[in-house]
């Protein structure tokens, strides 16, 4: 009798534990966002000094497909996804934006500097604003704006190369469409 008193929570806690793991969504990366199907937020982001390339703003991202990439010289994943990035731009083309959230314009430069900026436009978020317009959860994430401005897709965390090939190639081909 003494056992299965001390038994019983055991075997409540691993149901529940049970009922956790085979409910909750098997693919982290995909997180559900309000604003797939939606406009791109209408935010601008000045350009960060000395980098080279413009800021953007929500006009800026209508007329041809474009990825939006939200990236941190601090973030430890976007530099390991960063030459997934490079090789994304030099491979297709596509016109790449990228999002620098709470970040020193001279460590976002140097960021850049050593591993290549592949971004067509950079936008500073130093505040977070327009991260939280964007829906952004944290960093790196990675969204595709088609023509019209609209956004079609949204990748939380770093780009690998499965996720490259099986997620973002195809959702930038949908875009095109």
């Amino acid at each position: 009798m003494r056992y299965l008193l001390f038994g019983l929570p055991l075997i409540a806690l691993l149901a529940l534990v049970a009922v956790f793991a085979f409910s909750i969504d098997r693919n982290p990366s995909l997180v559900r966002s309000v604003l797939i199907d939606k406009p791109a937020p209408a935010t601008a982001l000045l350009e960060i000094p000395e980098l080279g390339v413009p800021g953007f703003d929500g006009a800026a991202l209508q007329g041809e497909v474009t990825v939006v990439n939200v990236f941190a010289s601090w973030c430890v994943p976007c530099r390991d996804e960063h030459p997934l990035l490079v090789d994304l731009k030099q491979s297709t083309g596509v016109r790449l934006f990228g999002i620098n959230q709470a970040d020193a314009p001279e460590n976002a430069r140097a960021f850049l500097a050593e591993l290549g900026n592949p971004y067509d436009a950079v936008g500073a978020d130093r505040d977070r604003r327009v991260s939280i317009d964007w829906g952004v959860y944290g960093v790196p994430e990675t969204f595709v704006v088609d023509a019209q401005g609209v956004i079609t897709f949204k990748h939380v965390g770093p780009l690998t190369p499965e996720a490259m090939e099986g997620e973002l190639l195809p959702a930038i081909e949908r875009a095109r469409g």
